[in-house]
């Protein structure tokens, strides 16, 4: 079958080659792949990988193969699933607790933005427990994580504050931001839950608007600054908060079960998807281009022919 992978002698450091057929263990279904989506994490990998790794971790297609176990979809369905790495490729292995299936009127490039960034922002958010009435505040808010987070907080019926250009701020509202700013010192808290992926200062300013008891989630730190942290930031008057780290890879089982949730919202027209920039998987070296520039708003689709 053929694969995208790393090859740091090409221009876009991948190259489509011909690999091995994923060999599955018992609880897992072969999925022939109809679309993946681009993460920014992706391209941090695709640095390190050594040549012939297969990236990709959104996929979305049809179960070519059930489990051997009898777990899980059979033959024919449409799915969606996370998967740590080998996504972009004809074909792949997925464990069965990892997989979702697709509702009627829900597209493989809809649904491909969903995995990596739809989990996280529902994951992040459930540290901050019962939502309701709560004020929460969302860095980095136009970003795939960052507009799923605004949409799933509303869900839940907490009064949110994005951080945003201002070219997006009516974008935003309409996913439901109470309101948007640019930067988190202009944010009126406090807040009992903050969702950070920026670092630095946009921490720093951070932790001075949690309330008392609340959680600051860290789930990046795309300026690539540190922030000195110490006792004296938390009080007084944000005494018992608490910084709180997040790898949607080290965050527990369930995956299958939250990509199928956050499938039901989108079914239900409660939870929009964005897809920036739909490309066929053989134009990745564009497509990475775009991620890598942030000249849009929302995810790139890669397609595969089948």
């Amino acid at each position: 079958m053929l694969a995208l992978v790393t090859s740091h002698d090409s221009a876009a450091g991948l190259r489509l080659a011909e690999v091995e057929e994923p060999q599955l263990l018992a609880n897992e279904a072969l999925v022939s792949i109809r679309a993946t989506s681009l993460n920014r994490g992706e391209l941090r990998l695709l640095a390190i990988r050594p040549d012939g790794w297969i990236p990709g971790q959104d996929v979305v297609g049809v179960v070519e193969r059930p489990a051997a176990d009898g777990s899980g979809p059979a033959v024919g369905t449409r799915v969606a699933a996370l998967v740590d790495q080998a996504g972009w490729a004809e074909r792949v292995a997925v464990p069965t607790d990892r997989l979702a299936i697709l509702p009627d009127g829900v597209s493989f490039a809809s649904a491909a933005t969903l995995p990596v960034a739809g989990t996280t922002a529902l994951r992040t958010l459930r540290h901050g427990d019962d939502l309701a009435g709560r004020r929460v505040l969302i860095t980095g808010a136009s970003g795939a994580v960052g507009r799923f987070q605004i949409q799933i907080a509303r869900e839940l019926g907490a009064s949110v504050t994005a951080i945003a250009a201002s070219r997006h701020a009516e974008d935003l509202r309409g996913l439901g931001a109470e309101q948007v700013v640019e930067q988190v010192e202009l944010a009126d808290g406090p807040f009992s839950l903050i969702t950070e992926s920026v670092g630095g200062k946009s921490l720093a300013d951070a932790i001075e608007r949690i309330a008392p008891g609340g959680t600051i989630v860290m789930f990046g730190s795309s300026s690539g600054e540190l922030t000195p942290v110490g006792f004296r930031q938390f009080v007084p008057g944000h005494e018992g908060a608490r910084l709180q780290t997040f790898a949607y890879y080290t965050s527990g089982s369930g995956i299958g079960a939250d990509i199928a949730s956050l499938l039901g919202l989108v079914a239900a027209g409660r939870l929009e998807t964005r897809v920036a920039l739909t490309l066929p998987w053989t134009d990745i070296g564009q497509a990475l281009d775009a991620l890598r520039q942030r000249s849009i708003s929302g995810k790139a689709v890669l397609t595969m022919t089948g």
